[in-house]
């Protein structure tokens, strides 16, 4: 078991684990830092029957009692408070206290649910993060934001709580859908656009990825993502650098009601289209745009939704980074190179379209 690890210095300071073969000792790095006696396991219907398993067998062999493994159905649309409450009822049935562990097998949802419900359950108990796609091993599993989504808006009720440990695997990307690779590939342009032109450069590379440059590529987008969320843990300067394409992206999402386009590819649609409104202001350096759009098309990430976006533009106003009547874009000077520039919602059609 050969394992990087990359420490993540925020209030409560925590490791991830990077590394090949590492979810059958998820029960001996779980214990590191955990010395309670239950564990919950929280998993999606497509996650749960691949590793669920050997992640619950190695709980075991740690010397844990797994309570029971709850499995929802896969998909964003089962980010809801329903299934919030099927997590609390489990905790409630198991006699969880905060000696305990909730532990978050799968993609972004199942982290972000898993995350908020051990963020509430008694004010707070720990959990940890075993990121199996490749948007939640570069993104989601890091930072402590979790939280759900309501009809009103995407991840509106939602709570910063660290995990304890993060835990991931890259031979688990093996095991992805094509589609799911590309959905996490949303992410890591946007990682590398905002702080990373050289891992910018290294994609539009002419190469496949190897074991060995994917984990590279995980590596330098979870360094990207812990330096940042280490500066601005809870969200009130740098760490908005983080939504560039989300702002777009989630209004998106939540005008097609999170179904006929995933998280990584609405992202790049907002990627491409704030890009190419802050290249017409002159707030970023010509030809960016296209070069940006080449890259996406180059992992099969779309340029243009399904919709206009005039179409969801409204959406925005209810999105998080709403404050004051303004909204934060966060723009590229450069590849490599991001800002926040504050718009009045009112202004901000004029601005993008």
């Amino acid at each position: 078991m050969s394992v990087i690890t990359i420490p993540v210095n925020t209030g409560k300071p925590y490791e991830i684990k990077l590394g090949r073969g590492l979810i059958a000792h998820a029960g001996e790095l779980i214990r590191e830092v955990h010395k309670g006696a239950r564990a919950l396991v929280v998993s999606d219907s497509n996650v749960s029957k691949l590793y669920a398993k050997t992640v619950s067998d190695s709980l075991v062999k740690a010397g844990y009692r797994v309570v029971s493994v709850l499995t929802f159905p896969a998909g964003e649309k089962h980010k809801t408070l329903v299934t919030i409450n099927h997590i609390y009822s489990a905790l409630a049935r198991g006699q969880f206290d905060r000696s305990d562990v909730i532990v978050a097998l799968g993609g972004g949802v199942t982290g972000d649910m898993a995350g908020y419900a051990a963020a509430t359950w008694m004010r707070g108990i720990d959990f940890v993060q075993i990121p199996t796609s490749l948007l939640a091993q570069v993104d989601s599993s890091i930072g402590g934001k979790t939280g759900v989504d309501i009809p009103e808006g995407k991840n509106l009720v939602g709570a910063f709580h660290q995990p304890i440990r993060v835990i991931a695997d890259i031979d688990t990307l093996s095991t992805l859908p094509q589609e799911y690779v590309t959905d996490g590939m949303g992410e890591v342009v946007k990682s590398a656009c905002i702080r990373d032109r050289e891992l910018f450069e290294l994609l539009e590379k002419d190469q496949p990825f190897s074991p060995a440059l994917l984990c590279e590529v995980v590596r330098r987008c979870m360094l990207i993502k812990c330096r940042v969320v280490e500066n601005d843990e809870h969200e009130h300067g740098e760490r908005k650098l983080l939504n560039f394409g989300h702002t777009l992206g989630h209004a998106l999402e939540k005008h097609l009601k999170y179904t006929g386009i995933s998280h990584g590819c609405a992202v790049a649609v907002g990627m491409a289209a704030i890009t190419a409104a802050s290249e017409r202001a002159g707030l970023t350096e010509s030809g960016t745009t296209k070069r940006l759009c080449a890259l996406l098309r180059k992992f099969g990430l779309p340029t243009k939704g399904p919709a206009a976006v005039s179409e969801y533009l409204d959406a925005v106003k209810l999105d998080k980074k709403c404050i004051g009547g303004n909204v934060d874009l966060v723009l590229l000077s450069a590849i490599g190179d991001a800002f926040c520039h504050r718009v009045a919602v009112r202004e901000l059609e004029g601005f993008v379209l």
